[in-house]
């Protein structure tokens, strides 16, 4: 099994100053909404530059590297975010990028990455899954970025327990959408390190909940995978080289079914005027469902990118399916 070098706040701090003038200081605002018992705050990382908190660790992570090493580029494997995130440092520094993506990627997800000038490459899920598994994908040139379990994408995701602390020091739990395990465990490592009592859970969506089935097991386990429109999280089994960390870092794992996961979205929009994705969207289901228990809690809004179609239809009270959204076309009148 592959094994991860370990991540400290010295490396967390680091990756500030590194990502600097690239990913922003998002703001932290308050819910509009009750919650029995809990006071809920949203950290927006739906504004960062490419709509998603993958700025950071993807910056940070080529940040890192020298021109020699980016000689031929660079290329991850992404539903649609981190490939965004590893495109906007590619094209901010001039290099070649390419992404290996599942081809039911969203659609808009796929023409942001190719407007930052990045080449797709679609795989089957599986293929795709495996790429994330072996750290490489055969016939592609460049550097690698791995999207979860790279100790310099895990460090640049800390930033954001940075400052959620300085925000608001008394914080109880940081609730964090749950897809490989390396947002919620950068986060998990700055906390630990400054707010040890505050508590960082994982949230997951039942379709596809890893993360719940391997802390119920004690070990890293398979479950049955079952697409659905919460794309940017969930996969057949917890990464193995992030399992030792996942669970000696995060409290547990909250897990919200996809009609949740709609009704946060449509939650967002209607009372705080946020567009959230459905992944960006599950740690607030989770919170609204009391599931983060009482006290202040931080619900990170990972994402924000999602197919209009797909939120037109949630804003009218739908659950609308996995894949691509049709495109709605209107005739000239």
């Amino acid at each position: 099994m592959r094994t991860i070098e370990p991540v400290g706040l010295d490396d967390v701090l680091a990756a500030r100053e590194r990502i600097r003038g690239a990913a922003i200081r998002t703001p932290l605002v308050r819910l509009s909404a009750d919650v029995p018992d809990a006071e809920v705050w949203l950290k927006l990382e739906n504004l960062q530059p490419i709509g998603s908190f993958k700025l950071r660790g993807a910056g940070n992570a080529i940040g890192r590297l020298s021109r020699e090493d980016l000689a031929e580029g660079v290329y991850t494997a992404s539903a649609g975010n981190m490939a965004q995130g590893v495109a906007w440092n590619a094209r901010r520094l001039g290099i070649p990028c390419a992404v290996v993506v599942p081809e039911l990627a969203p659609a808009a997800k796929l023409a942001a990455i190719e407007r930052l000038g990045a080449s797709v490459v679609p795989v089957p899920f599986d293929d795709w899954w495996n790429v994330l598994v072996e750290h490489r994908h055969p016939g592609m040139r460049g550097r690698f970025i791995h999207p979860v379990s790279d100790p310099a994408v895990i460090a640049g995701n800390g930033t954001i327990g940075l400052e959620i602390l300085e925000d608001l020091p008394d914080v109880d739990a940081v609730l964090v959408p749950y897809g490989g395990g390396g947002l919620s465990c950068g986060i998990a490592t700055a906390l630990r390190a400054l707010a040890p009592k505050a508590k960082v859970f994982g949230c997951e969506v039942a379709t596809a909940a890893p993360l719940a089935a391997s802390l119920a097991a004690g070990e890293a386990r398979a479950i049955a995978y079952t697409p659905s429109f919460v794309d940017g999280i969930g996969a057949k089994s917890v990464l193995a080289e992030m399992w030792p960390l996942a669970s000696r870092l995060l409290a547990g794992s909250l897990v919200v079914s996809v009609e949740e996961a709609a009704a946060a979205v449509r939650l967002l929009v209607e009372r705080n005027r946020v567009v959230a994705e459905g992944a960006g969207a599950v740690s607030v289901a989770a919170a609204v469902a009391g599931r983060g228990g009482p006290g202040t809690i931080v619900c990170v809004v990972s994402g924000g990118n999602i197919d209009p179609v797909k939120l037109a239809r949630i804003l009218e009270g739908e659950v609308p399916g996995p894949g691509r959204a049709p495109t709605r076309t209107t005739t000239p009148g």
